[in-house]
């Protein structure tokens, strides 16, 4: 992903104070880089004497070309004073993209009895125009530059931001169909492209095939580093070096069509028909792709894929995903729930320094490519993108890991604050028995990102609703 580009416009209007209104644009702007966020800010320096966007046509015509040039991701518009409710919202309505709204809570009246600023009232202003301009926005509570709750609510917006900017430009590379049997792993190509803009590209698995052999046949750079990764960070157990080339060529197959193709996540069809036809399983290939910020869904699981997407976007694309079946309670625990799949959680979340490299646990044939192991615990994120009935949402929870027995597969234990509550609402769906998980807590981001995806609806169990958005206004989450 290119580095996300935020709009900083802030405003002021002329009744009130300007030179209060340039020293906040000043403070703002330090306090968002004081943040750490791997940003790119296009301000308005130059448009005008004071960088500020105010109640002149022409300067907002300039905000505009400025803003559609550079290609921002999301537009700031702090109010440094009472601002232009009017250019702020015509700005806003032709970038189309996410909004966020604040300005700094205003000092005590001069002893004189005069105001500088009368920051919130203009942001009542503002909201009520947004609103008539039919554009969504994100608010952040008025209070001071050095207030958490403006650290946390910008913070949140940037994540929140780049998630609508990672699914509006979605493109899945689809590896061969679902699996026969899989009907839960249905999805409407043909309303993913109408109602969401996502793509898809799918290939056969002959296709792959023969683009891996055509990787294997000769030494490449790329084939290289695969093998040499593989051979330095995993256990190798009954596992040959002709398989280790085979796992590692299907990797760079799968990044090169990826990349060839702009797509930003692969969906494939892991068994029986891939086992079959190339002697290897692709779960390590997944895990490695994952890894690297393509994450890789098993069982052609395309509603998977755009989680995944989402989820990892929600992190600045700074954590991998594991993608994992939700297959058992825990033995003792009545709120734990062991989190599995064949072999292709990421390599850098294994609990073990090396874990293990092995045949494939539950075929006939005994096929290569599995990584097994356990994966750390800690706090998580749990989510799944679905829909059925031309109905879609986003599955949300948080989880933390817990010790519990021995499986194989990759795998991690984790408890939830309500099993039972869980287990209703992902039986009752639509959701299917595959999530995401990552370490991060991204709930409020991509609850915040639902606000700019029409026709996706956040479901969070944990925290719920009002939970989240207490929490944005300041509040400890439970």
């Amino acid at each position: 992903m290119s580095k996300f580009k935020l709009g900083y416009a802030p405003t002021r209007r002329f009744t009130f104070s300007a030179e209060d209104a340039y020293r906040y644009k000043v403070q703002i702007r330090e306090k968002m880089e004081s943040f750490g966020l791997d940003i790119e800010i296009i301000d308005l320096e130059g448009i005008n004497d004071e960088g500020l966007l105010y109640n002149d046509l022409i300067s907002s015509e300039s905000i505009i070309q400025r803003f559609q040039e550079e290609k921002v991701d999301a537009v700031f518009f702090p109010h440094c004073n009472f601002g232009t409710e009017d250019t702020v919202a015509r700005v806003a309505k032709t970038i189309g993209k996410p909004v966020l709204l604040w300005g700094p809570r205003d000092e005590a009246p001069l002893k004189d009895g005069m105001r500088l600023r009368d920051t919130q009232c203009g942001l009542f202003a503002t909201g009520k125009v947004l609103r008539r301009f039919n554009v969504p926005f994100t608010y952040i509570t008025n209070c001071r530059v050095d207030d958490p709750i403006f650290e946390r609510g910008f913070t949140n917006f940037i994540a929140a931001a780049n998630v609508v900017k990672a699914f509006n430009s979605l493109r899945i590379l689809q590896i061969g169909p679902r699996p026969t049997s899989f009907w839960t792993m249905m999805c409407n190509e043909g309303e993913l492209l109408e109602r969401f803009g996502i793509e898809l590209h799918p290939i056969t698995i002959e296709d792959i095939k023969r683009a891996s052999k055509k990787v294997a046949a000769k030494e490449s750079p790329e084939l290289d580093e695969a093998i040499e990764y593989i051979k330095t960070n995993l256990d190798a157990i009954d596992v040959s070096d002709e398989d280790i080339r085979k796992i590692a060529a299907l990797k760079v197959a799968m990044k090169t069509l990826a990349t060839d193709n702009q797509c930003t996540a692969i969906a494939i069809q892991c068994w029986s028909s891939l086992q079959d036809s190339m002697g290897i399983m692709p779960c390590l290939a997944n895990a490695i792709l994952t890894d690297e910020q393509i994450p890789v869904t098993c069982e052609t699981d395309i509603h998977g894929a755009i989680t995944s997407v989402m989820v990892q976007a929600a992190t600045m694309n700074t954590s991998p995903t594991f993608f994992a079946d939700l297959t058992i309670r825990h033995p003792e625990n009545d709120n734990g729930e062991l989190l599995f799949h064949c072999g292709n959680f990421p390599v850098s979340l294994s609990v073990e320094d090396k874990p293990k490299l092995r045949r494939h646990f539950l075929f006939d044939d005994h096929s290569p490519g599995t990584h097994e192991g356990e994966i750390r615990g800690g706090s998580m994120t749990l989510a799944r993108f679905d829909g059925d009935h031309g109905e879609y949402s986003i599955f949300l929870g948080k989880a933390k890991g817990i010790e519990g027995p021995f499986t194989r597969g990759s795998y991690v234990w984790v408890e939830v604050n309500d099993w039972p509550l869980w287990e209703e609402k992902l039986v009752k769906g639509p959701y299917v028995h595959h999530s995401v998980g990552i370490h991060a807590n991204v709930i409020p981001a991509i609850y915040e990102a639902c606000n700019y995806i029409p026709g996706l609806n956040p479901d969070p169990v944990d925290p719920t609703e009002d939970e989240i958005r207490s929490w944005l206004r300041g509040s400890d989450m439970k």
